[in-house]
């Protein structure tokens, strides 16, 4: 008897029959994690990210912004970044025959454990204790290894000037920031966004579309002031508008005591109750609730899971990921959601020697006492010379408060390898008028991987009736939003559809035009891509100027006049019902493809 085909299957086959996705380079025999996308899917992925900037950019304009940077970047960026010595899997090589694999995959599938977060030593002792093998050839495996997951490259004809593809937007925007905050009008919070390629050199990608090692991620750098996260007001007004979302958590002490469902709590909650790190971060992570249920998805199949210490990114003081049930693999990761304070920036601003800092204002100037050391610098520069400004600089860089310790208990202050003094050094307090401060801001990132949205939004609107396909799109995603038919190819009602077809499209909307087989197969090749409309011509319409809209989801149609039209079909794309728009006809029974 064959085996029955799942969902995952026919959606698959759909994809790559009607041009949504297929895997890359088939005639070479395909690279696996790498994918193509058909000029559905091309249509489809514009969509969410169009749908992507209005949640997370338009709606915020003014403090939201978007750029652009390359994908290539050079390699002192990730080394300052700490990617060049933590961006890594763990891989096992067979002695045998020489495959590598991912470790902790491996011991997942053969223990049933989670691996993610066990040290190279801890996977090592499983795959001994537990004699785990080869999986294609049973040999024995080596030492677990950890194996970098950047794409290396060379900038220009020198090989010793290293670059690396970039595996998320981030670092573009870190390095950018004291540019657009300048461009900005040096205003905080800033958020800056950024939609653009990445590349991940994964030891073994799997599952199709969810892990690629060339993708889109959907990201933003949210920068904020830590000692004022409020901003006079608008984390106030935002968490407002969303105090009363709920959102379901998974918390990682929670998950370390067993469980393995969510709570629902409210975002004002999770702020008060500070089981969200940074109030930010909750907000923006109410705002990606709404996107990822904007794209189809119901609250009851999306969660928040809290990530621990030992899984958080080496950048990350915390960390949710938000995961989505699909139909082949369960639980899938879309976006995830880090409280980075100001590693990155420290960071980059230690390795590049710029300063990226930014200046607060006081509203009024503040009186300090200050500690501050003082050099007799004639003595200094004539007893060591050429060390003498190396000597100067390292005092300056001291803290006064250890400086005047070390001062009390030794009778000397010890300096780039020198000895100073007591005679010669004094500690004073001063007052001072100080009328700002500068700090480094600290950062939340909302990042979301697109190719894995669009197969999450495909899962969710792939249907099935009377042993059609439908793809119930919400009909703002729908990659062609109107299709126009002549009933049939009688010359009258060609040219009439044609004529249609012109209004349709140079009325702004993406059209499609089909005058091939019935009616009924034609209705329903648009339904399987997604359609939410089509316009038909007929013999009525020769007569009284009235076309027919049918909704793709309840097969209903009405008659609206051609004069009115483009007003139907925007309102209908806006979510209007379709007898709202115009009389309503008897179809009759729909003809099977």
């Amino acid at each position: 008897m064959a085996k029955p085909v799942d969902k995952y299957e026919k959606l698959v086959d759909l994809a790559i029959r009607r041009g949504f996705f297929w895997p890359s380079y088939e005639i070479y025999g395909g690279v696996a994690g790498f994918y193509d996308l058909g000029p559905l899917g091309v249509r489809l992925k514009e969509k969410i990210l169009q749908l992507w900037r209005d949640f997370f950019i338009r709606r915020h304009a003014g403090f939201v912004v978007e750029i652009e940077t390359p994908i290539i970047a050079p390699s002192r960026v990730f080394e300052a970044s700490g990617h060049l010595e933590h961006f890594t899997d763990p891989i096992v090589e067979c002695r045998r025959c020489g495959r590598k694999f991912r470790a902790d995959h491996l011991i997942e599938e053969k223990l049933g454990i989670k691996a993610e977060g066990l040290s190279i030593e801890e996977m090592t002792r499983l795959i001994r204790e537990h004699d785990i093998r080869c999986p294609v050839c049973g040999g024995e495996l080596g030492e677990v290894k950890k194996f970098n997951l950047l794409f290396k490259t060379t900038i220009g004809p020198y090989s010793e000037n290293v670059g690396y593809l970039r595996p998320e937007n981030a670092q573009g925007m870190f390095v950018a920031f004291k540019r657009v905050y300048e461009a900005m009008r040096q205003r905080l919070p800033l958020g800056i966004a950024q939609i653009g390629r990445v590349a991940r050199n994964e030891i073994s990608p799997r599952q199709g579309m969810i892990r690629l090692r060339e993708f889109t991620i959907a990201e933003m750098e949210f920068f904020f002031d830590p000692e004022d996260p409020g901003h006079n007001g608008l984390l106030d007004e935002l968490l407002g508008r969303v105090g009363d979302t709920k959102l379901r958590i998974l918390r990682a002490e929670e998950k370390e005591k067993g469980a393995d469902e969510p709570s629902e709590y409210k975002v004002s909650e999770l702020v008060e109750e500070r089981i969200v790190a940074n109030p930010w971060l909750a907000y923006w992570m109410a705002v990606a609730r709404d996107f990822i249920k904007a794209l189809g998805v119901p609250e009851q199949n999306m969660y928040f899971e809290e990530k621990p210490p030992e899984e958080r990114a080496h950048y990350s003081a915390q960390t949710f990921d938000q995961l989505v049930r699909v139909s082949r693999f369960g639980w899938i990761e879309v976006s995830g959601h880090s409280y980075r304070t100001d590693y990155d920036l420290s960071r980059h601003m230690k390795h590049s020697g710029q300063d990226l800092r930014v200046f607060k204002q006081y509203r009024e100037p503040v009186i300090v006492k200050r500690k501050m050391i003082f050099v007799d610098r004639a003595w200094l520069g004539k007893t060591y010379r050429e060390k003498a400004k190396k000597v100067l600089q390292a005092l300056q860089e001291l803290d006064p408060e250890s400086a005047e310790k070390e001062l009390a208990e030794k009778g000397f202050i010890e300096v780039a390898e020198v000895r100073i003094p007591a005679d010669r050094v004094k500690i004073i307090e001063k007052e001072e008028k100080v009328t700002g401060k500068r700090f480094l801001p600290h950062v939340v990132e909302p990042s979301f991987g697109v190719e894995r949205l669009l197969l999450v939004t495909l899962d969710y609107a792939h249907r099935e009736r009377d042993g059609r396909t439908i793809l119930s799109l919400p009909r703002y995603l729908a990659p062609i939003e109107v299709a126009v038919f002549p009933l049939t190819r009688d010359e009258k009602l060609v040219a009439k559809a044609k004529e249609v077809f012109r209004i349709v499209l140079d009325a702004g909307f993406y059209p499609v035009y089909d005058d091939d087989g019935s009616i009924g197969k034609r209705y329903a090749r648009v339904d399987e891509i997604g359609v939410p409309v089509a316009v038909t011509v007929d013999y009525q319409t020769l007569e009284d100027n009235t076309v027919t809209l049918r909704d793709r989801d309840t097969w209903k149609q009405v008659r609206v006049s051609i004069d009115k039209l483009v007003d139907a079909l925007r309102r209908f794309l806006n979510g209007a019902d379709i007898e709202e728009l115009g009389t309503i006809v008897d179809a009759g029974v729909e003809t099977k493809s």
